[in-house]
């Protein structure tokens, strides 16, 4: 009878670590003060990134987006882009990061005319330092799959569906947190002038 409860117990923690693994966090894990991790990644013109580099050069508007196939992301990034000239005048960069394949990124590209920085997060590591990402329910996979023949697997080149939360950082020189916009609700997004505002 022990071996058994022992074993249901075990059972029920794995589901419990599972639904973590799956739930996007409610709240960020870096909020406005904080100190951002450094990255290093390849942008989308196949050069080296290193965050810590570009802060050099004056504070970085990083963003997180899910995808070409995310009509909020193409407006929020195309709305950056159109912004550029007033993020360059208060000394700022804009840097985004995605779970997808540069072949995907091309199309944002096309869909957006982004100039900006695109990070291709190969193996997630920049979504999960930043508590961003997340493993889309299975339920949903398939509904993407059917409904928009959309295969959420084949795009971001991994062995699970994983997408970040459209969270926008800025980071100040010193690398620390001037700005932190996290919401789960995919359709809502920092606007430019609230970036504008904390640049």
């Amino acid at each position: 009878m022990k071996d058994i409860r022992t074993h249901l117990l075990l059972v029920c923690l794995i589901f419990s670590l599972s639904g973590m693994v799956v739930a996007q966090k409610e709240s960020s894990k870096f909020k406005k003060g904080d100190q951002a991790p450094n990255f290093t990644g390849e942008d989308q013109f196949e050069k080296p990134f290193d965050l810590s580099k570009q802060l050099k050069k004056g504070p970085v508007v990083l963003m997180f987006y899910r995808g070409y196939w995310c009509p909020y992301c193409n407006k929020q990034l195309s709305q950056m882009e159109d912004s550029l000239g007033f993020i360059s005048e208060k000394g700022g960069s804009v840097i985004a990061v995605t779970p997808e394949k540069p072949e995907y990124i091309e199309k944002t590209v096309d869909k957006t005319d982004a100039s900006f920085k695109i990070i291709y997060d190969k193996d997630l590591q920049i979504m999960n330092t930043y508590g961003v990402a997340y493993q889309m329910e299975e339920a949903l996979v398939g509904k993407y799959k059917k409904k928009y023949d959309l295969d959420m697997v084949e795009i971001n080149g991994s062995t699970q569906p994983n997408l970040p939360v459209p969270a926008t950082y800025i980071i100040a020189s010193d690398g620390s947190i001037l700005y932190a916009f996290y919401d789960p609700d995919y359709t809502k997004r920092a606007t430019v002038k609230q970036i504008l505002e904390n640049l």
